[in-house]
């Protein structure tokens, strides 16, 4: 971007549970779930060295709150609890990895918690052997809901834009995991009148399926998903079938000002899958193959001040392609890094994926083209309570000997607690282009990590951006609903300093009463 700027951020947030340093707020405000293991129940190793074989599962659905415990059992909470349709058995079984008769294999159950943990609907899992006899283990699986069902009306201004948003979306509807999203959104680009519906486990397989239709003041969207994916690091195969039609207004920036638009008509439509052979010695080898359709054709926008003065030219893209994805079973629980008061599952792994297509007119394309893309990613675990994530993802389009729409970005995390409330955490990242699609534009702003700068503030061909924050936790946990977050920043630009104070998210989702009314 032209005359860089620098962004250092100080982010507080408040109610924390380390568990590092568990004995601070282990008493009194711990809410993740603690299942022991019970004494009699062999080690793991010792379990699948035995050729145990898992007998009964049970599952156990708890509700937001703990009635048995006296700072929860007031007639609100109560009333919470009664309001809300508590996740079915059915819904979490299949979500397992594991039946009755399979061996034991204690990385199943860890694999099970994580993919019960990043279900919306889920607060936290925990997964434990509770008996062993003739070589039967059997095993307890335990669920804590968070409120699901979440009206909303909001109003903000960022960036020198107002947005406002109508929202009634239930992520857990009538406790069976599926999604239904009824909204009404208008933005700096355009008013959307939009439904959706998400099921992850249709008629509980391992198929998961997304309808979208989305009617906005510029056009329209309509999207369709069906898909087997690969569900856990032992899946021998997976399938997708998605089908997408989109009509908007493009809008190009500078400076935060839109200086011409124009009206983009596009069709995807993919089948594709994928086979492997599961985890072999810490590593799950996939290879993915398949067809894709992208159509894009362009028109002047029908009701604009500032059209194309040239449009960009039609595009129709058509290529069988092939790729595969590799990566490492290397998963850590930790808390209190990004969200307050929850597990997260971090990886220290190392995932490289690629893919690369032909496009050609034998397969209706109107151009020959090579696409290619590679992403790669590692976690590093440092001493002195330090972790290091790096990222990075290319892909580009080569047609006649030339790259078109090349997009190369790489990315750093760094934590450190440095002390038990403390954690200090630092950003970089960038990303540089070359010959970019008429459509697509690389901006900086209010909306993508540049607070405190308009919407959309600079456009260009290379970004960086570069962020600090010192996140420090206490043990603030008012009504045992929230974790409550501020934050304070400076940004340095065009030589002035502007200082900020403002609400921040506390990264922790509310148990209860998730409605909200937002200015």
């Amino acid at each position: 971007m032209s005359d860089g700027g620098c962004l250092i951020a100080f982010t507080v947030l408040t109610g924390a549970i380390l568990p590092a340093f568990a004995a601070k707020l282990t008493d009194t405000e711990h809410t993740r779930i603690e299942e022991p293991r019970p004494a009699d129940v062999p080690s793991d190793a010792e379990l699948e060295a035995a050729g145990a074989v898992i007998g009964k599962v049970e599952i156990a659905t708890r509700n937001i709150f703990d009635e048995s415990d006296p700072r929860e059992s007031n007639g609100l909470f109560r009333l919470a609890n009664d309001l809300h349709i508590r996740t079915k058995h059915a819904t979490i079984r299949a979500q397992l990895l594991f039946a009755s008769g399979d061996k034991y294999l204690a990385r199943k159950l860890a694999e099970t918690e994580r993919v019960l943990r990043l279900l919306s609907y889920v607060y936290d899992a925990r997964i434990v052997p509770v008996h062993y006899a003739d070589g039967k283990v059997d095993i307890k699986v335990i669920t804590n809901d968070v409120w699901t069902l979440s009206p909303g009306i909001s109003f903000s201004r960022s960036g020198g834009s107002n947005d406002s948003k109508f929202n009634l979306q239930d992520t857990n509807f009538l406790g069976w995991g599926k999604t239904l999203q009824v909204s009404r959104d208008s933005t700096v680009d355009r008013t959307s009148n939009s439904i959706a519906w998400t099921d992850p486990n249709v008629l509980g397989s391992r198929w998961t399926s997304q309808v979208t239709y989305s009617d906005s003041s510029d056009g329209s969207q309509r999207s369709v998903l069906l898909a087997h994916p690969f569900y856990s690091l032992d899946a021998p195969w997976s399938t997708k079938i998605t089908a997408i039609s989109f009509d908007r207004t493009i809008s190009r920036y500078n400076l935060g000002d839109v200086v011409d638009q124009f009206s983009d008509s596009q069709r995807s439509y993919e089948l594709s899958g994928g086979v492997s052979r599961g985890l072999v010695d810490g590593w799950t080898k996939r290879w993915t193959f398949g067809m894709r359709y992208d159509r894009n054709l362009f028109s002047p926008a029908p009701i604009t001040t500032v059209p194309a003065k040239v449009l960009p030219p039609d595009r129709t893209l058509s290529y069988p392609f092939t790729g595969f994805d590799i990566l490492q079973d290397a998963y850590k629980k930790i808390g209190d890094e990004n969200q307050i008061g929850r597990t997260e599952d971090l990886y220290f792994g190392t995932r490289i994926t690629g893919e690369v297509g032909y496009s050609n007119s034998v397969f209706g394309a109107d151009r020959d083209a090579v696409l290619l893309t590679v992403k790669a990613l590692h976690g590093f675990e440092l001493p002195s309570e330090q972790q290091l994530f790096l990222t990075s993802d290319f892909s580009t389009r080569i047609e006649q000997g030339h790259p078109r729409n090349l997009i190369a970005d790489a990315a750093a995390k760094y934590y450190w607690r440095w002390r038990e409330d403390w954690l200090l955490y630092a950003a970089l990242s960038g990303t540089t282009t070359y010959k970019l699609d008429p459509e697509m534009q690389l901006r900086l702003g209010g909306d993508n990590g540049l607070r405190g700068y308009p919407l959309r503030f600079e456009s260009g061909t290379s970004r960086a951006l570069f962020t600090v924050e010192q996140r420090v936790f206490t043990d603030w946990y008012p009504f045992r609903l929230v974790r409550v977050g501020g934050a304070v920043f400076a940004d340095y630009r065009y030589g002035t300093v502007f200082v900020y104070h403002n609400g921040a998210e506390s990264y922790y989702a509310a148990r209860g009463f998730r409605g909200s009314l937002r200015v």
